[in-house]
């Protein structure tokens, strides 16, 4: 029998109920659409958590002042921990010792409120840095500039701002020029800070930044020292090696004896954004297996679909055979028409799937993987054939016989 009768006779099979043929093969779009939507969806939210991480600077390094992360400290050190100093950091900038260490950027904490012709608002960060922090912290100005080393050295009273910040304090009015109330001291504003969005714990933009030289005389004072260094490294891959060289440097500075209780801590960013891609690998991947559980429902489903249309079509092959059908043709037969509900079950999950991922779902916005659109329809059909390799195994079997008197 010829591929073309085989496709003929399994479609008319198929097609006498077609309700039935219809809901088996829901089963496949499901699965397949399932698949590819909760990949997408885990790739959506990896690359969310990259593009935050990245925003951040993948070859950034921050120092704070205290031991390791959780670590319980000796209040008699209480002191000693709060200081991150100047020699700090002209150590860390010396590139004979540090060679990997392409910039370091003292930041200074303040917690104030500003106020523009009777507008108040208090930023959700107020920092005095260094010029250097802007490529370190990847910020791009919108409007206006952004301070430079000779405000620094001047002690200009200067500060950009971010979005969230200019809407509070200025609305619709042009901030640049402007001169803002911080706590005490007076700023003018230079520049506006390009949107940057959440990080998944704070708003980016409810930012002021001024030269760190001026927020010392003004706001916190000199002898407090800097909160964090925010370090850069020559490259992403040098973060590790520029990771070592702070802490070599600083054990020194800060005299320590003992490398395992440092009186301060290293955030590496590129080892964040890599420990995150890891994890976010894992919860895709056990997103997909969760989806592919129901592919393998909608498989059995074919399966037992299958062994009803066998029983019930029992006749029809004992006549077929009767009249010289071989046990190549009728398996074909069956095996075909299940293909063929996975093969169509496929094609519409795949649509699924993809318009699926056009909306945004629990906050994520799914990014299709064209590996899981190619996996899950390769699934599919093995699937089809897998399932539908018994029944069409039993119907072949059949002696023509036993078919005629079947009841």
């Amino acid at each position: 029998m010829s591929f073309a009768e085989l496709l003929r006779v399994a479609l008319r099979g198929l097609m006498i109920n077609r309700l039935r043929t219809g809901l088996t093969m829901l089963g496949i779009v499901i699965g397949v659409g399932a698949v590819i939507l909760l990949v997408a969806v885990g790739n959506g939210s990896a690359r969310a958590v990259q593009e935050r991480i990245e925003s951040l600077g993948t070859n950034t390094l921050t120092v704070f002042s205290g031991g390791g992360f959780g670590r319980q400290q000796n209040p008699g050190t209480a002191s000693r921990r709060a200081m991150l100093t100047a020699a700090d950091v002209r150590a860390l900038e010396d590139t004979q010792v540090a060679p990997s260490i392409k910039s370091v950027s003292p930041i200074v904490n303040a917690q104030v409120t500003g106020s523009y012709e009777g507008a108040t608002h208090t930023p959700g960060r107020f920092i005095g840095t260094n010029a250097a922090y802007r490529d370190t912290g990847n910020w791009a100005v919108a409007a206006g500039r952004f301070f430079d080393e000779a405000d620094v050295s001047s002690h200009a009273r200067v500060a950009v701002v971010g979005q969230t910040v200019v809407t509070n304090l200025f609305g619709t009015a042009n901030p640049i020029g402007a001169l803002v109330r911080f706590g005490g001291a007076t700023f003018e504003v230079i520049g506006v800070l390009e949107t940057k969005g959440s990080n998944g714990i704070q708003d980016q933009d409810d930012l002021v930044m001024a030269p760190y030289t001026a927020v010392q005389d003004t706001l916190t004072g000199s002898t407090a020292g800097y909160s964090q260094l925010a370090v850069q490294a020559i490259s992403r891959d040098a973060t590790d090696s520029a990771q070592a060289e702070i802490t070599s440097i600083l054990l020194g500075t800060h005299r320590i004896d003992d490398p395992t209780q440092p009186d301060f801590r290293i955030l590496n960013q590129g080892q964040l954004l890599e420990t995150s891609s890891e994890t976010n690998e894992v919860f895709t991947v056990l997103l997909g297996a969760v989806a592919a559980i129901s592919l393998l429902v909608g498989g059995i489903g074919v399966m037992n679909i299958m062994l009803v249309t066998v029983t019930e079509r029992t006749r029809e092959i004992g006549i077929r055979k009767a009249i010289g059908a071989r046990k190549s043709d009728i398996l074909a037969q069956f095996l075909l028409e299940a293909v063929l509900i996975s093969l169509v079950g496929g094609i519409l999950g795949i649509v699924a799937g993809i318009v699926g991922s056009e909306f945004r779902i629990v906050g994520v916005d799914p990014v299709v993987e064209p590996d899981s659109v190619v996996l899950a329809f390769g699934v599919a059909i093995v699937v089809g054939l897998f399932f539908g390799s018994y029944p069409a195994n039993r119907a072949g079997a059949l002696q023509p016989i036993e078919a005629l008197r079947y009841e």
